[in-house]
């Protein structure tokens, strides 16, 4: 089953074009649903990592001066957690330096740098969902690099909108959704962390309401008669931006094999057993509260992500087609 937009939700779209929007990270699965949710907007110039090498500054500039975008979707990142403890140069040079070198060329041409972090700038020992304004302290790598990422941007003075998210899966890619059902075809019992909550984000969704936000920055513009980086300065910032609603990997895993179960009746597929954390030793620590409180995405921008339920029964049956 194809992903489809609900009736009741129509994406903003300028009178006029976008120009060239830079997407990096095409090859990932939210860089992949942005190529089909981008193409509406102007020319989509995706780069491939032949072509562009965010771990090389003169790549990464030689890239901007030649394309000129007015957009900059950075959808690359390092995003293998567990790896980044034993790798934590790459994870830097990807998730810090590559954001802060494409805000200082934007910046130059006044382009707007729309960029994704992570529920793991947090250390989850909050109890309520983290807004904002919160305070931050990754736990591990991979956080710390986002977050020095999201520093670099915020500090380069380039317009600029940071949308982070949790728990990303899709239709592609690698992504829990996709190996619990792998799993659950192959073993007859799953052992699930339990006690981690968050809220999972379909890649689909995350990159439809970046459209949709471009969409309406574009029209503030032709508006105010003014330049784009004029119209978005306003709005510049950190947003929060994961699916509605939370639950824990286990519940993910338990309502992923569910939806399968309605689809194939009688199948054989794994049970699922509640761990907690302490039970499954990861190189990397996890936060155990990644619960985002997306208000402000609402209030901004007047869009809310479905409810991750919803989300997941559409993936499970295109997965399942």
């Amino acid at each position: 089953m194809a992903a489809e937009l609900p009736a009741d939700r129509t994406l903003h779209c300028s009178s006029r074009s976008t120009g060239r929007i830079l997407l990096t990270g095409c090859g990932g699965q939210v860089g992949e649903a942005l190529i089909r949710t981008l193409a509406a907007l102007g020319e989509v110039v995706a780069p491939g990592r032949e072509e562009l090498d965010l771990r090389d500054a003169s790549s990464i500039r030689k890239t901007m001066r030649e394309v000129r975008p007015r957009w900059v979707v950075n959808a690359a990142a390092h995003t293998a957690v567990d790896r980044a403890e034993s790798e934590p140069e790459l994870a830097f040079a990807i998730n810090a330096t590559a954001p802060e070198i494409l805000a200082e060329e934007a910046k130059s041409m006044g382009a707007v740098v729309i960029h994704y972090s992570t529920d793991y700038v947090f250390d989850g020992a909050k109890e309520s969902p983290y807004v904002e304004s919160d305070a931050t302290g990754p736990l591990n790598v991979y956080g710390s690099s986002k977050l020095a990422g999201e520093m670099a941007l915020s500090a380069s003075g380039a317009a600029h909108l940071i949308f982070r998210t949790s728990w990303v899966y899709g239709a592609t890619g690698k992504n829990f959704v996709r190996s619990i059902l792998r799993l659950a075809r192959e073993r007859d019992h799953l052992k699930i962390v339990a006690d981690q909550q968050g809220a999972p984000t379909w890649s689909f969704e995350l990159a439809r309401m970046t459209a949709d936000i471009i969409g309406q920055i574009e029209q503030r513009a032709v508006r105010a008669d003014c330049s784009l980086s004029e119209a978005a300065v306003p709005v510049s910032g950190v947003y929060h931006a994961s699916g509605a609603g939370e639950t824990t990997w286990f519940g993910i895993a338990e309502q992923t094999i569910d939806e399968m179960r309605k689809l194939e009746p009688g199948s054989r597929l794994a049970t699922v057993e509640a761990i907690s954390t302490a039970e499954y030793p990861t190189p990397a620590k996890r936060p155990l509260n990644s619960r985002l409180d997306c208000s402000k995405l609402d209030e901004a921008f007047g869009w809310r992500m479905p409810e991750w339920r919803d989300s997941l029964a559409v993936v499970v049956h295109e997965l399942a087609g």
